[in-house]
């Protein structure tokens, strides 16, 4: 015991001392504390985050010396030395600027902008603090070459270089690596089930192509979401904001915003996070009831009139054709279509802000187990996201997404070296309805179709053999057939509406249903510990996709549609001559309905400069995207068509019975009912200009013009060209870049018609001449068919989905400015070009969809620190008017300006931060689209507390 006793103490006392803390503070140049900097241990995983005071304490298992380095986003790195326990040490940063900011998205690894091989934007922690938008997802509008179309008040899609849409499935968003889109409908719903801003670490963007390394859907550009990890960031933090929103059509309305993160490090070992997030207030209403088919009138001057935030005035019919059934069947005297003119009326609709409450809200929770089993960087992650909405979304239809539900769940393992990730995202569709739907079946509920039609045509008729001129006439027609009219707030307005509303039945209600599911697994494994030569990546990528929406989106009425996709990639990126950095991947992936695709890509960095503060920079790559689950499954009853999906095995799930018309069970002994699959649509159908050609056609061509049967829908691909400049010139930076894209295989959609009888390919108009009736009866009966399918209303009419052979080419370019005046202010400006050509001429029936102002201009300017505590920033934009094309209408958007502006405040003593802002400052209302409601103001203050 004597000889033990002694040594024993010796390893205690040597344990002690190998045990050494030491604590400190992390300040910028101006001597103000740096929240959430890292401060670690040079060589190790062993570190920890400063709090809101920007003080830190930290043990380590060595004795000293031993060197500690801080960094912080935007700042340059300090580094110094260990050498007694207990020491106290006080780094100093100096801010550095947005060009030394690290991005990991645009090679799968860590380096700086400056030296990206692409064009990267990055929005991080000094960018979340000072934006003047009241949340981060807002703030991503004032990056150059983005620009975000306002849906809604819950819901913004991002859209880089043209061809937008509110459901941009040519753009990707991943949070913490998963992608963000909801499996139903293939797009990211903004930020509505997405992240809170006290669990923002940062944000990269990378605008174009990025298939090479991120596969099929990274078509047009990606969005890096990354959340705080518990190791790093323990704490609570809350943020509360309340305000106001105005809108001259909605007036002035409570707006709430509530987040709360909880994060703790139980161990070096084990920690865990929570987030919950609420956001509640009064959508923008649409209220535009200018004519959508751009005929001008009013519902009162116009009997065809179609309002475009209207539903139900899109049923329409020529009276004519109804005169001749009634006189055919007896309810009107003989002769008496004559009296009627061959004219399209439509029914009276219900405005959009009778079918919607407008209430605009977002409730999302997540929460993370980590685990790190010998306490370095190996770390073992579980993360479960939830979140539940309502919001407006327009599509080819305005949809009212009603208690929307989607959730992830998701398994990694991963080190500094590679990742390993599987997850699985599910969505339920809730109580969300079609408004397009809605409002036709909603009409019908108090009068159907036909019987509105046949009493406005009996009192046309009867009022003119009355004596009364052409618009009287139609005015005690519409009257007449109005009697009944279920009237908005009336009890049997409300009962029919929930009836309608309730229903799937898409021909006699609206609700659609979801239950769909992606699962998802990806790896990435860089050989750069084992490699000295080369920096070498390989990686992979499966989905697989289960849709079940019980047959009221998709043809899967019969079960479940499952399908999926796979891709493997390699990357190598080199530095020679110590300024040239080389990259080059390639990627190959492969659907189970289409041929594999390869995306290579090759860029090339060089730096410049005596100092080394300029480089240049090349890329060319390819990307291409894969028709997504409504181009493929879709099977949509509406009241005006079906929306087909354009896969070769779709059509046959989609088989519907249509009544024949009376003429046709008479005269060409067809069956009272006709069963049709959705395949006719691309293998026995007409194009969508038939009518207009019928009525001028010539007797000597033989109308092949006509012939609709779309193609099956194919990937659409895009070779990409890219340029730029990144710079320091004193204390000022430049970052610009030029592009150069050409599309093949364009996604579109087309309509077309296909007859209940005949066949399609035998159709010839050889010897027709609409002047003279008579030389119907020299056509073959295929063509005597169609043509009487077409007059008697016995076709579908569906929209296909397929691809364009018109090559579109897009070009455009980016350049942002920033600088230091007056000592310490930030000013920032950015500006942004984009446009398109295609062969007009050639290809006059395409519609490109491009949606982007050709020029755009943002500003900011600002102060961190204008005194002691206290910040401010303005940030200013400027659109340029353009065309906006969709489905669902085209429209001129007005060019317009929009001011934003925030003051901050800082409480150390009680780890507080309070903004006063406004978005919209000078509520100046303007739209991003057309059919949407106006964008108004949010004016609020928020609080903000960072216990970390």
């Amino acid at each position: 015991m004597k000889t033990i006793l002694p040594f024993l103490l010796f390893l205690f006392g040597g344990f002690l001392y190998s045990q050494t803390t030491f604590s400190g503070s992390v300040v910028d140049d101006s001597g103000q504390p740096i929240p959430g900097a890292n401060v670690i241990v040079v060589g190790t995983t062993t570190g920890t985050v400063t709090d809101f005071d920007g003080n830190f304490t930290l043990t380590y298992s060595q004795a000293p010396p031993f060197k500690v380095q801080a960094s912080s986003v935007g700042f340059e790195t300090d580094t110094k030395e260990v050498t007694a326990n207990n020491q106290n040490l006080t780094f100093t940063l100096k801010e550095g600027t947005s060009l030394d900011e690290v991005v990991i998205s645009a090679s799968r690894t860590p380096e700086r902008i400056f030296e990206s091989p692409v064009t990267v934007e990055r929005f991080g922690l000094k960018a979340l603090k000072t934006t003047a938008s009241p949340d981060f997802y807002g703030g991503l509008e004032n990056l150059k070459g983005v620009d975000i179309n306002t849906n809604s008040l819950t819901f913004k899609s991002i859209n880089t270089r043209g061809f937008a849409a509110f459901g941009n499935n040519r753009f990707m968003q991943l949070v913490d690596g998963m992608d963000n889109s909801a499996p139903a409908l293939n797009f990211p719903l903004g930020n509505l089930v997405g992240m809170i801003d006290t669990d923002v670490q940062n944000i990269e963007l990378l605008p174009g192509a990025a298939s090479a390394l991120y596969g099929a859907n990274a078509f047009n550009g990606i969005l890096f979401m990354q959340s705080k990890n518990p190791f790093d960031f323990p704490g609570i933090s809350v943020s509360i904001k309340r305000g106001v929103t105005s809108q001259e059509a909605a007036g002035t309305n409570p707006y709430t915003d509530v987040g709360m993160r909880a994060a703790y490090k139980f161990s070096d070992k084990f920690a865990a996070k929570v987030n919950f997030g609420y956001l509640r207030g009064t959508d923008w209403m649409a209220n535009d009831l200018d004519d959508k088919n751009l005929a001008g009138g009013t519902r009162e001057t116009n009997i065809n009139y179609n309002g475009v935030n209207v539903y139900g005035d899109e049923v329409s019919t020529n009276i004519h054709d109804v005169a001749l059934r009634l006189v055919e069947l007896g309810r009107a005297p003989a002769g008496s279509e004559s009296l009627v003119p061959s004219v399209n009326v439509s029914r009276k609709g219900y405005d959009e802000m009778d079918m919607t409450d407008y209430v605009a809200e977002s409730v999302k929770a997540d929460w993370g187990l980590y685990y790190r089993p010998w306490a370095n960087d190996f770390e073992i992650q579980y993360v479960g996201k939830v979140g539940r909405g309502s919001t407006i979304y327009q599509g080819a239809q305005r949809y009212m997404i009603d208690n929307f539900t989607m959730q992830q769940h998701k398994l990694e393992v991963r080190n500094d070296n590679f990742f390993l990730r599987g997850y699985i995202t599910s969505d339920k569709a809730g109580d969300s309805y079609v408004l397009d739907v809605a409002g036709p079946n909603l009409l019908a509920k108090w009068k159907p179709h036909d019987v509105w039609f046949g009493e406005y045509t009996g009192a046309y008729i009867q009022s003119t053999l009355g004596g009364a001129t052409n618009e009287e006439a139609h005015a005690i027609a519409r009257q007449t057939a109005e009697t009944g009219r279920f009237i908005p707030g009336t009890p049997e307005y409300q009962n029919a509406f929930d009836a309608v509303i309730s229903d799937t039945n898409f021909l006699t209600g609206s609700k659609f249903q979801d239950n769909s599911k992606i699962y998802h697994s990806d790896a990435n494994y860089n050989f750069s510990h084992l490699i000295d030569w080369a920096e070498i990546q390989v990686g992979g990528s499966y989905r697989r996709y289960k849709l079940n929406s019980f047959g009221t989106i998709y043809t899967d009425a019969q079960g479940p549609i499952n399908y999926s996709e796979v891709g493997v990639y390699t990357q190598i990126q080199k530095t020679v001559m110590e300024r040239l950095k080389l990259t080059g991947s390639i990627r190959y992936d492969k659907s189970e309905l289409f041929d594999g695709f390869f995306s290579p890509r090759l860029s090339a960095g060089y730096t410049l400069g005596e100092d080394e503060n300029h480089n240049v920079r090349a890329s060319v790559q390819t990307g291409f995207r894969n028709p997504n689950t409504q181009d493929l499954y879709i099977g949509l009853v509406t009241g005006l068509g079906v929306l087909i999906g354009g896969a070769n095995d779709n059509g046959d799930r989609f088989v519907r019975p249509y009544e024949v018309s009376q003429f046709a069970q008479n005269n060409l002994g067809q069956p009272s009912s006709i069963s049709q699959s959705g395949t006719a649509a691309y293998n026995n159908s007409l194009s969508s200009t038939v009518a207009a050609g019928l009525a001028t056609h010539n007797p000597s061509n033989n109308g092949s013009q006509y012939i609709g049967n779309s193609s099956y829908v194919k990937p659409e691909q895009v070779t990409s060209f890219e340029v730029g400049y990144r710079g320091k010139l004193k204390n000022v930076t430049i970052d610009l870049s030029a592009y150069y894209n050409t599309y093949q295989d364009f996604i579109a959609n087309e309509t077309v018609a296909a007859p209940y009888y005949g066949n399609v390919a035998n159709f010839d108009l050889t010897g027709y001449d609409p002047a003279n009736p008579a030389s119907v009866a020299g056509l073959n009966q295929d063509t005597q068919f169609i043509l009487a399918a077409l007059q008697n209303d016995d076709f579908v009419r569906y929209q296909t989905y397929t691809n364009s052979s018109t090559e579109v080419n897009s070009y455009g370019g980016a350049v942002a400015v920033n600088t230091k005046v007056f000592g310490n202010f930030d000013l920032g400006a950015n500006y942004t070009y984009a446009n398109f050509d295609f062969d007009k001429k050639a290809n006059p029936n395409f519609r490109p969809s491009f949606n982007t102002p050709e020029h755009k201009v943002k500003a900011s300017f600002g102060n961190t620190e204008l005194f002691k505590n206290f910040g401010f920033n303005l940030a200013w934009r400027w659109s340029d008017n353009y065309l906006w094309q969709s489905p669902f209408g085209d429209g001129e958007i007005d060019s317009y300006h929009v001011v934003d502006a925030q003051l901050n405040y800082t409480v150390p003593s009680i780890k507080s931060s309070f903004k006063i802002g406004a978005s919209n400052l000078l509520n100046n209302e303007y739209a991003t689209a057309f059919g949407t409601g106006n964008i108004g103001s949010i004016y609020y203050l928020s609080w903000t507390i960072n216990n970390l």
